[in-house]
């Protein structure tokens, strides 16, 4: 049975099985287990800081965040969080000065430059979110697969095991790593 197949309840059974066998977590186990089994563990440790910084009371985030007076699904708001990382990647300078010319090319670029500006780096945003989402996906599901996180999805069927339609994910961070990050008690 693959993990989003069960209900959450019988995830924590899971959970709870898996973790049993392994030693307590501090950081360090933290950083190992993200090597040991992340293609990317520096970026899958930022992205398990947010989801237990954004569920620090309960350790659950999503399947909504509020940010000032906006409300954003969960994914879309770890993108956001980690943009500023990719700030000075060559690959994001690249891509700013490819959609510049694909707006000139379509001529619908403003002659304001200010305005121009603004509009290449909404175009920009725009695609490096559709990425980052990707991104923060493959991230969760590996620190699922490590057993610091679980998922499960709410929307138009609240903790239905299906996903789509409408639903959204939630994300918890296990007990023992929320202890050893510091965001829990």
């Amino acid at each position: 049975m693959f993990q989003h197949d069960l209900f959450p309840s019988e995830r924590c059974d899971e959970q709870a099985k898996r973790s049993a066998s392994r030693p307590p977590l501090d950081l360090p186990a933290i950083l190992e287990r993200l090597t040991a089994s992340c293609e990317r563990p520096r970026y899958s440790f930022m992205v398990l800081n947010l989801i237990a910084q954004a569920g620090a009371g309960t350790g659950s985030a999503g399947p909504h965040i509020r940010e000032g007076d906006t409300i954003i699904p969960i994914r879309d708001w770890l993108c956001d969080a980690l943009l500023p990382v990719a700030q000075r990647d060559p690959r994001r300078l690249a891509l700013s000065q490819k959609v510049r010319r694909e707006l000139e090319a379509e001529r619908v670029l403003p002659a304001d430059l200010e305005l121009a500006q603004r509009l290449v780096d909404e175009k920009v945003g725009e695609r490096l979110r559709r990425s980052g989402r990707t991104n923060v996906s493959r991230a969760v599901s590996e620190l699922v697969r490590a057993g610091l996180i679980t998922r499960h999805y709410q929307g138009y069927r609240v903790d239905h095991r299906n996903r789509g339609a409408k639903r959204q994910a939630v994300y918890t961070v296990v007990p023992e790593a929320r202890r050893a990050l510091g965001s829990g008690k």
